[in-house]
């Protein structure tokens, strides 16, 4: 048995007929040769490859009555014909049917009697190419540990690679006394660890509220836009894809981040949207970014993240001075981030958490506070390092890794992307009542690239450099963000 961390266990509480929470990603495939049926071939690769990640064959065991947290337990099968799935879209199979599936997909909850995984291969695009569409539940990974387990399903080379077979091993059958025990004893460690780091975190917390540095500022709601609202569990979809290159080459030019030319980006784009449908608020949008917390070479499957705020500065018209407002608000949340790291808990005492958590998210939709109340971030972005090479599956080429995240009451739209082999590929999740088509979202982050391509390619060489942030000798007390 493993229990489940605090974190982790949030995003089965939380989650409600109109809030799944699992995530996913979306590929192109490049159907290799001779691969007869495709679906068959997957389900072969996955079965070989089960053994090398544990969300594929891991479940969850349910305390009695729910009084805690479930513990994770080996499954006795995995049904790999429930688990890898054929869809076949109708004629023509266009890019927004495509879409239009995974949207309608996405918006259904896991089984929670199996494994929190499910694939889907798609087959009826034009041109006879396969999609390949993920779901897996957010209580077994994060984005990071995402990456690693699609280092175990995927390959360097259309042959796949040998992999040792599995040791035998029995499932894990845990009885009653074994399961109370460890609520038990997981709870009393979980109330111990969070009792010592009491101290710690209420001193960063009063230091970080008596700085100037933009904590407050931070903190500040954002304005209602139409995607701040009660939803429900249908669900719009869009894809996008930008080059790297192109945007690290703006990053560079105005020395900041990728990510800050992301946000520019989304930025951007959601003015665009919103100035066609009733206008741009006068005050900015506020950014909600996960941010990791694992340590160098940690892959657990598990979820080690924490959200900092950041303002997308969507009331300024100019794109560069929007760009510089951004790299501003990033610094701050950087520095708010960076000090609480240490002290920020992702594990929780869970004795009657089950109970509280699920009645208050059911209350909370139910209630319509999300429609009343000010939004504290308007929307999520997440930016998610993937390779830069690119991978196979089953011997097919993985052209696109567009991702699938989650939306929640009030937080009704999702922007995260992954890069993958030179390119930014962004997965454009909405909730339907509040956004029924976001293709013009996702379109938008190209234009907005152009814009801001054209901007700097317009700058002379002294312009670019005055509007550079000036550089502290080492030492002086600043350090400047690089590049992600």
């Amino acid at each position: 048995m493993k229990p489940l961390s605090g974190l982790d266990s949030l995003f089965l509480h939380l989650e409600t007929p109109a809030t799944p929470m699992h995530v996913g990603a979306v590929h192109l495939l490049e159907r290799p040769p001779r691969s007869g049926d495709f679906l068959l071939r997957v389900r072969r690769h996955v079965a070989k490859r089960m053994h090398l990640s544990p969300v594929f064959t891991r479940q969850l065991a349910n305390m009695p009555l729910d009084f805690a947290n479930p513990v994770w337990v080996r499954a006795e099968q995995v049904d790999l014909e429930r688990h890898v799935v054929r869809v076949m879209l109708p004629p023509p199979g266009s890019m927004a049917q495509l879409e239009a599936a995974v949207a309608r997909l996405h918006s259904q909850p896991l089984d929670r009697s199996r494994p929190l995984w499910r694939f889907h291969v798609i087959e009826g695009l034009q041109g006879g190419g396969l999609g390949f569409y993920t779901k897996i539940h957010h209580a077994t990974l994060d984005g990071a540990s995402g990456v690693a387990l699609a280092q175990a399903l995927l390959d360097l080379a259309p042959t796949p690679r040998a992999v040792e077979p599995p040791r035998t091993r029995r499932p894990d059958q845990p009885g009653l006394v074994a399961l109370v025990g460890t609520a038990l004893k997981v709870s009393g460690s979980q109330t111990v660890n969070l009792v010592r780091q009491l101290p710690t975190m209420a001193r960063v917390v009063a230091k970080l509220l008596g700085s100037p540095t933009g904590f407050s500022r931070n903190l500040a709601f954002g304005p209602r836009a139409p995607f701040n609202r009660v939803i429900d569990a249908g669900r719009s979809f869009a894809t996008a894809s930008l080059s790297v290159d192109e945007v690290r080459r703006v990053a560079a030019a105005h020395d900041v981040t990728l990510n800050d030319v992301v946000l520019a980006l989304v930025s951007g784009a959601l003015r665009r949207y919103l100035a066609a449908r009733g206008g741009i608020p006068s005050k900015s949008l506020v950014a909600a970014m996960p941010v990791s917390l694992r340590e160098a070479g940690n892959i657990e499957a598990t979820t080690l993240a924490t959200m900092t705020l950041a303002s997308l500065a969507s009331q300024i018209a100019d794109p560069v001075e929007r760009l510089r407002a951004i790299h501003a608000s990033t610094r701050a949340a950087k520095d708010v981030t960076r000090q609480l790291k240490g002290v920020i808990p992702t594990d929780f005492p869970s004795l009657g958490l089950p109970w509280l958590l699920s009645a208050a998210a059911g209350l909370y939709g139910r209630s319509s506070l999300a429609d009343r109340i000010p939004p504290i971030a308007n929307l999520v972005v997440s930016n998610v390092p993937g390779p830069d090479v690119p991978l196979y599956l089953a011997g097919a080429r993985l052209k696109t890794y567009w991702p699938v995240s989650i939306v929640e009451h009030g937080l009704g739209l999702n922007i995260t992307l992954q890069s993958y082999a030179g390119s930014l590929d962004f997965g454009v999740l909405a909730a339907r009542v509040g956004l029924p088509d976001v293709r013009p979202i996702a379109r938008g982050l190209r234009d907005s690239l152009e814009e801001l391509v054209s901007a700097t390619g317009g700058m002379s060489a002294a312009r670019i450099a005055k509007r550079r942030p000036t550089r502290r000798r080492r030492g002086a007390g600043t350090r400047s963000s690089g590049s992600k």
